[in-house]
């Protein structure tokens, strides 16, 4: 019989890799760049990378546009393994597939992915995620806001190949599509787009 997602043992935060996709181009955001824009006292960014160092995974790592940034470089002093995407132009899925290449060669069991302009979700949604994890019957947990599923989300090492081979910004779309979701509370996965949004957040 199989088990009830209440009667399996969660997987360990130690055991997942935490990819932080910070490499965007804020194209609708305006000149700025949304990741280092203020919010409550500190780059925009930082919010959603505070929330995976208090989660303690056993790696984390940032994919960034320029590695010597202002971001990268406040990200790197938090513990993140900086990646590169010098071309976030050919969409989303090159920075995952940078950031999953980077954490499968570490000794983890899962990748869990996050957005760097997602600043309200909590650690304890983050921590759901993991509860309902199962590398068999569950390798693929993502955030639901009503019917749709969306990052954060968490892979296990079986979709890590899927994953690098994404193109444009389809990136897990694909997998998410069957993925066991974790509703959230309201607002917590709005993310950062626009200057109003921001302006909204405040």
């Amino acid at each position: 019989m199989a088990q009830k997602a209440s009667e399996r043992a969660m997987i360990e935060a130690g055991q997942v890799g935490a990819v932080l996709l910070a490499a965007g181009r804020s194209q609708r955001f305006g000149a700025d760049d949304k990741l280092l824009a203020d919010l409550a006292g500190e780059p925009l960014a930082l919010h959603a990378a505070r929330r995976l160092v208090a989660l303690a995974p056993g790696r984390r790592v940032a994919v960034c546009s320029d590695a010597d940034g202002a971001l990268a470089t406040r990200l790197a002093g938090l513990g993140f393994d900086i990646v590169l995407n010098a071309h976030p132009e050919t969409g989303l899925s090159r920075s995952l597939a940078a950031g999953i290449a980077r954490i499968a060669g570490a000794p983890v069991a899962a990748a869990l992915v996050c957005l760097a302009d997602m600043p309200f979700v909590g650690i304890s949604h983050l921590r759901a995620l993991l509860v309902a994890f199962d590398p068999v019957a569950a390798p693929v947990v993502a955030s639901a806001q009503g019917d749709i599923a969306m990052p954060p989300a968490l892979f296990a090492r079986s979709t890590f190949a899927s994953l690098q081979a994404g193109q444009g910004d389809r990136g897990g779309r694909a997998l998410l599509a069957g993925a066991v979701r974790v509703a959230a509370a309201a607002g917590e996965l709005r993310d950062i787009d626009r200057p109003d949004d921001l302006r909204g957040a405040r």
